[in-house]
């Protein structure tokens, strides 16, 4: 998949201006084109992350996971700001992914795995630990930047920079030292001849640790340059479009959590709930965590602070979500009502997103 990308990498760089000076519908079929190759190549960085997450084990395994989804999806959106004006780029791709992430990959791996499993199993330690801290990074980044003044913009750009490293500092500590029992739970020793008699080849095909380093290293940067063209394509086809503001930041947390809900969505099928509450809430937390202080780093280096503010419509569906999420994952159990609830949720979002809200 990464030859692939490699190719459409090179054939984009090599016709990028004749497809330019072309129509919208022309840049429009070479931004897809571009979006299916990203995604490919975002599916083999995830593989291969999840490779090592086997190798390490919970809670590193999808801590290694969620962040390779989260340097994806950085990168692509520091590429696309600086190839577009538009400030609320990162706020609405921010409340986008954490959307998906919450509504959709939990909401949807607890309703078919409800269904299959009925009630399933986690330490509700992880879902209250993970809920308080995307509440209180949210509202520090996302909600308090619309009364600061115009003025003090780079005074708190900076404290939230300090603040999100500080939060994600003392969240890594607890997650891999004394507090880690928090993100994983025991689950039933499986006989061995449940265990897939393809999972030692699996192992063997794939190399070693260092091949899955060096492939996830040059996947991201093979994203990177894709993800160029990709902006340049996308905002010459959706010129004049009347397309919905939030497309481009939908379109950006969709690839980067496309390997995310894949795995959820086989953790929750084989009734490993807790790897789904880890993928699911870690990846929002990480999302908000890691990319503010990225985004805010840049806004105070270029003198140009961006929209963090959300808005009201915004800040309503986080709050219902953030609350029926803290309701849901309190009791250390999930079921398909409680992913119902969810995916409802995410429907929402979606009708809000088609309506321009």
């Amino acid at each position: 998949m990464l030859i692939q990308a490699a190719v459409v990498g090179l054939v984009a760089w090599q016709l990028e201006h004749g497809l330019l000076e072309g129509s919208q519908l022309v840049a429009n079929i070479a931004a897809a084109a571009l979006v299916i190759s990203i995604a490919c190549a975002s599916m083999r960085v995830a593989h291969h992350a999840e490779v090592l997450a086997a190798k390490a084990g919970d809670p590193y395994g999808t801590m290694i996971l969620t962040l390779s989804a989260v340097a994806v999806e950085v990168l692509i959106l520091v590429i696309m700001m600086t190839g577009a004006e538009q400030p609320t780029l990162v706020r609405d791709t921010i409340y986008s992914a954490v959307m998906l992430d919450i509504n959709g990959i939990l909401g949807i791996a607890a309703l078919i795995g409800g269904l299959k499993h009925g009630e399933q199993p986690y330490n509700d330690d992880s879902g209250r630990t993970y809920s308080v801290m995307i509440l209180t990074a949210m509202g520090i980044s996302m909600v308090v930047p619309d009364f600061v003044p115009e003025a003090s913009w780079h005074y708190y750009s900076g404290f939230t920079i300090i603040a999100m490293l500080a939060l994600y500092a003392l969240f890594l500590r607890m997650q891999v030292g004394q507090h880690s029992y928090f993100f994983a739970y025991r689950y039933p020793n499986r006989k061995k001849s449940e265990v897939p008699a393809e999972a030692h080849g699996e192992d063997e095909e794939e190399g070693s640790v260092a091949v899955s380093i060096v492939v996830i290293l040059v996947g991201v940067v093979l994203i990177g340059l894709l993800a160029e063209f990709m902006s340049a394509f996308l905002n010459h086809g959706l010129e004049g479009s009347g397309a919905p503001p939030a497309l481009t930041a939908i379109l950006v947390a969709a690839i980067a959590a496309g390997p995310e809900i894949l795995t959820a969505m086989r953790a929750a099928l084989k009734n490993r709930m807790q790897a789904v509450v880890n993928i699911a809430l870690g990846a929002s937390l990480s999302t908000v965590i890691l990319t503010v202080p990225v985004v805010e780093a840049i806004a105070l280096f270029s003198g140009q602070p961006f929209t963090m503010a959300m808005t009201p419509v915004q800040i309503t569906m986080v709050t219902i979500t953030l609350i029926a999420a803290a309701i849901n994952v309190n009791d250390g159990e999930t079921n398909a009502i409680e992913g119902m609830t969810h995916f409802v949720l995410f429907a929402t979002f979606i009708m809000l997103s088609v309506l321009g809200l």
